[in-house]
């Protein structure tokens, strides 16, 4: 079934990739998933990715939507491949996978790191420790995510503003913070670690302040990756990679109709019913964000 309904959907997947790599702002980041591997009688890892397209936390009524795809493996090549024409910000991990992609300025892409990704960290090594030092780190965190909670779902020059007024003094602090932390501690510690990790990526840390469309995490991209991790409980493996693409292909349609408040069970099941006879020329109409699921 799920191989049948993936072929028949092929062309609204298609679709979805068009809108989600127009934008010109993406959330992106990968889990692994187990394949099986017949000729070894056991499972290798492959990957799930997500391109997330959601302008909705500075104001768009631009729909939401979620790109998964399947890759046999983590190479560089296939993020580099599916954002090959995408221009603007992408916000991911520090995969190096992605590095290729980034250029000077905003050409082709310019990148945005994740300060939650600073925060958990840090946060670890404080809930071993106890540090002090790591502490008033989080502190000085905490204290940019509170700016950020003032402005979400504000216009983007709104956002912007007050990340001009606000964020970037803050900023200054912060690194100003990380810096005389690291002057204290032994260089080989996980403080250490955690506080040299965020100031090899400051430019990329503080993207955000300078762009009223960029936001503070990557958190979008780890919900969009959160159905996949409580898929693998149920499911265990892929049974193959055309397996793991059909499964990719199914997700972007679940999740991108989730993602418009619509039932992914209903949705579903009427795309099915008409997509067959319906004019390819005019696939947008079944889209989630189109679709009148009341028919």
């Amino acid at each position: 079934w799920v191989g049948k309904c993936a072929s028949l959907m092929r062309p609204l997947i298609d679709a979805i990739e068009r809108h989600v790599l127009a934008g010109s702002y993406l959330h992106a980041d990968d889990t692994p998933v187990p394949v099986l591997d017949p000729g070894r009688g056991k499972t290798r890892q492959g990957r799930l990715w997500i391109y997330l397209r959601d302008e909705r936390p500075h104001g768009s009524d631009i729909p939401p939507a979620a790109l998964y795809r399947y890759t046999p493996d983590r190479k560089g090549l296939h993020p580099q491949t599916v954002l090959k024409d995408f221009t603007g910000h992408l916000h991911a991990d520090g995969y190096a996978g992605f590095n290729k992609l980034y250029g000077p300025g905003n050409q082709p892409v310019r990148e945005v790191a994740c300060w939650a990704h600073v925060r958990r960290k840090i946060h670890d090594v404080y809930e071993k420790t106890g540090s002090k030092l790591a502490r008033e780190a989080l502190d000085h965190i905490g204290h940019l995510f509170d700016i950020e909670r003032q402005i979400i779902n504000k216009p983007p020059d709104d956002r912007l503003a007050v990340r001009q007024s606000h964020s970037l003094r803050q900023l200054d602090e912060t690194k100003t913070c990380f810096e005389h932390s690291l002057r204290k501690i032994p260089g080989k510690s996980d403080l250490a670690g955690a506080l040299r990790y965020a100031l090899t990526r400051w430019d990329a840390l503080i993207c955000y302040a300078y762009d009223g469309r960029c936001e503070i995490s990557n958190n979008a991209a780890e919900r969009a990756i959160r159905p996949l991790a409580i898929g693998r409980k149920n499911w265990l493996f892929a049974g193959s990679d055309t397996g793991g693409d059909r499964a990719a292909a199914i997700y972007s349609l679940i999740e991108t109709a989730k993602m418009q408040g619509l039932d992914p069970r209903k949705y579903l099941s009427i795309v099915l019913h008409r997509i067959a006879d319906h004019p390819i020329n005019r696939i947008d109409d079944l889209l989630p964000w189109n679709i009148d699921i009341q028919d």
